[in-house]
């Protein structure tokens, strides 16, 4: 259809008559093969283009921590930690909510992890010290979605997140939560309880349903943290260490293993 067609072929997605070189195709089909065709049009005639096809990914990405960098996108922006940060362009400075946890690294040239990496060319290094005068005795980092807040699109069911950590560590509980809008949050410890101290790359899968099995609305999920130590915890002094955190990602179930004749 692609190869044959003409501006007077049916208006597909992408078919745009000359003067609107732009596309938008909306949200595609996860796992899917797409084709496209650019022509260009001279004076002297139509020079048709050749097709291309792409294959879209058979995940949804929460955040593979890619875009940040220090051109005004640092990653403490997006990931609010312990430490806050100052005013910047139309933005109020931040305090810190409270724990002992650090994003991010000043000593890279895009302020992320660049070397212990599970895919692509950056990570998230998160610092934790839960025995931090003044700060509660737990570390946790905050994302407040702005887009992807549907947890239910594409049929996923599954939370994928990558971690990697050390064993010098300190034997803290590694969590995530997951938040609406309103109500509280949805908190899920790593049945490893020394997670922390792995210094290999380790993915870890939660299913959805054990978000919505303690409230969450997850059409409309508004914020997604990560964790080290107890949450809430303000008594019982902690130890520090630090970890690094790729991939988080949404997935379809598994399919099913084929049977065997």
């Amino acid at each position: 259809a692609v190869r044959n067609a003409t501006t007077a072929s049916p208006q597909h997605k992408g078919n745009k008559a000359p003067g609107a070189e732009n596309c938008d195709p909306g949200k595609l089909v996860l796992y899917s093969d797409y084709y496209w065709r650019v022509d260009a049009i001279y004076n002297t005639g139509t020079v048709k283009g050749l097709v291309w096809s792409f294959t879209t990914a058979d995940f949804i990405i929460v955040d593979d921590f890619e875009d940040y960098d220090i051109g005004n996108n640092e990653i403490w922006w997006s990931w609010n930690d312990g430490l806050g940060y100052a005013a910047h362009d139309n933005e109020p400075a931040y305090s810190g909510n409270g724990t002992g946890s650090v994003v991010g690294d000043e000593n890279t040239d895009s302020h992320c992890e660049e070397t212990i990496v599970h895919e692509g060319s950056q990570s998230m290094p998160i610092s934790y010290d839960n025995n931090q005068q003044g700060d509660s005795n737990y570390s946790q980092v905050d994302l407040t979605l702005t887009a992807q807040r549907d947890w239910t699109e594409e049929g996923v069911t599954e939370l994928s997140m990558w971690f990697y950590g050390d064993p010098n560590n300190s034997n803290e509980l590694l969590y995530v939560a997951v938040s609406n809008s309103a109500g509280a949050p949805a908190v899920v410890v790593h049945n490893d309880l020394a997670a922390a101290t792995i210094d290999t790359w380790t993915e870890w899968i939660i299913p959805l349903q054990t978000f919505a099995d303690q409230g969450i609305i997850l059409t409309n999920v508004d914020k997604f943290s990560i964790g080290l130590g107890t949450q809430g915890n303000t008594t019982i002094p902690g130890g520090s260490g630090k970890i690094f955190i790729d991939d988080i990602r949404l997935l379809q179930p598994a399919p099913e293993p084929e049977a065997q004749p």
